[in-house]
């Protein structure tokens, strides 16, 4: 509005001077003229605004696209670690299945090279001939049939093995012929994402350039310094910001005590229900119990008082509250605080750089936990909690859908509505409002 009056003034005085020159006031026409003049000036202005508006959100929309292309890789190099690991597995898997075949080879053919020698005394005819009675037939005949027995059993377990080898084997092949498919996609992901990063930086670049232009396009409508238009221009962006997180806080408090009311009306039904199943179960005992039997109760006789007894002595002080744990949540924040200004670098986990799911594997290694190297694979190994439960330790996530598998950036929630995070390239590691871009949709709690 101030612009908008100087402007008028400005074409009202150079109407003035034209028409002291002329010996006459301007007219209601020159009067609507220089305010439509000041109008469209004004309109510029806004134009300008609305300019910079857009230049940010390119600016966080090429940063999304970076950060969705560095989690894609970060998501390739777990999978190709998984398949790696399951190759080696399938692999012993494999050798113990074929180290196990020759075993029950050198069985089977020691059971046949013995069956070989005894062939001449087993056969039934000689067993008869050379008998020297029926106890010594029965005996013959008897290691005769113990030795076909153990033949056969010798053969299936050899067939067995085989057969188990054989499966082992595939499973192997098929393991290996998985780990070399990711390790490919983990190359093309991390091209990928190189790409994306250098995409970004470029965008940065270009739009810090336009920025710069826009900021002293509004300095010139503005009629102020280039300086002044900026500083202006940095107050309006933060104070949007800021009053978008205070409405997410306001939302995620007004969550929290939904919650709260909800939990406390589940515990009066609880409770209420628990009420009435015990009177309805004094009601059927008194029901089931006969008629015309009445249990008098007795006077209880009086009792002796008993003397006093002396009065306990006083309980000793309670002991000193221990350390502080050195685990758990409040370590995996302590590390993370201890990297706040370290620079982002797409893949990087430490030590000096540090992505989004690296800061936070890092961050819950030091609190105990194991987390993958992917921020899908931490929401998956973590258990989802709503807004309203959050609490220090807890991760926030950012993803492009209602789907996990969506997800492409995660933080460490430290209280208060803060996180610390290692937000995209050229921004370091950071603690700031959750709600200071996009509004987060998936929390959980490792």
């Amino acid at each position: 509005m101030r612009a908008l009056g100087l402007a008028i003034a400005t074409a009202l005085t150079l109407v003035a001077g034209s028409a002291a020159a002329d010996d006459t006031m301007p007219t209601k026409r020159e009067v609507h003229q220089a305010e439509a003049a000041a109008q469209a000036k004004e309109r510029d202005v806004a134009s300008v605004q609305a300019d910079l508006v857009l230049a940010n959100q390119r600016l966080q929309a090429s940063a999304v696209e970076a950060a969705k292309a560095a989690e894609a890789w970060n998501g390739a190099r777990y999978r190709l670690e998984q398949a790696q690991k399951a190759a080696a597995a399938a692999e012993e898997r494999s050798a113990a299945a074929v180290a196990d075949v020759e075993r029950q080879r050198e069985a089977y053919g020691d059971t046949i090279a013995s069956s070989v020698q005894q062939a001449p005394e087993l056969t039934a005819l000689n067993a008869i001939a050379g008998s020297d009675g029926l106890d010594s037939v029965i005996d013959q005949v008897s290691t005769m049939r113990n030795a076909e027995t153990a033949l056969d059993a010798n053969y299936d377990s050899f067939r067995a093995a085989s057969t188990l080898a054989d499966v082992a084997t595939e499973q192997a092949q098929k393991a290996r012929s998985d780990a070399a498919a990711l390790e490919l996609e983990a190359s093309e992901a991390k091209d990928r994402a190189q790409a994306a990063a250098d995409s970004a930086t470029a965008a940065a670049d270009s739009i810090a350039a336009e920025k710069t232009d826009l900021i002293a396009e509004l300095a010139r409508l503005q009629d102020i310094s280039v300086d002044l238009a900026e500083r202006r221009q940095t107050a309006l962006e933060q104070a949007a910001a800021e009053a978008a997180a205070q409405a997410a806080l306001r939302e995620q408090r007004a969550e929290e005590r939904q919650e709260r009311r909800e939990a406390q009306a589940a515990a009066r039904a609880a409770a209420k229900k628990a009420a009435q199943q015990a009177a309805q179960q004094v009601a059927q005992e008194q029901t089931s119990q006969p008629k015309g039997q009445h249990h008098s109760n007795p006077q209880p006789q009086p009792q002796p008082q008993p003397s006093p007894q002396p009065s306990p002595p006083p309980a000793p002080p309670a002991p000193p509250a221990p350390p502080a744990p050195s685990s758990g949540a409040p370590a995996a924040i302590s590390f993370a605080r201890a990297q706040l200004g370290e620079p982002y670098q797409w893949g990087a986990a430490g030590p000096g750089s540090w992505d989004c799911s690296g800061l936070t594997m890092g961050a819950w290694q030091a609190g105990g936990k194991y987390l993958p190297h992917y921020s899908v694979a931490q929401y998956e190994q973590s258990t989802p909690i709503s807004a309203g439960s959050l609490r220090p330790g807890d991760l926030v996530f950012w993803g492009s859908s209602s789907s996990p598998s969506s997800i492409y950036h995660v933080a460490l929630y430290v209280g208060g509505g803060q996180i610390i995070h290692a937000p995209r390239t050229g921004r370091p590691v950071t603690q700031e409002s959750m709600y200071y871009w996009i509004p987060p949709n998936f929390m959980a709690r490792p």
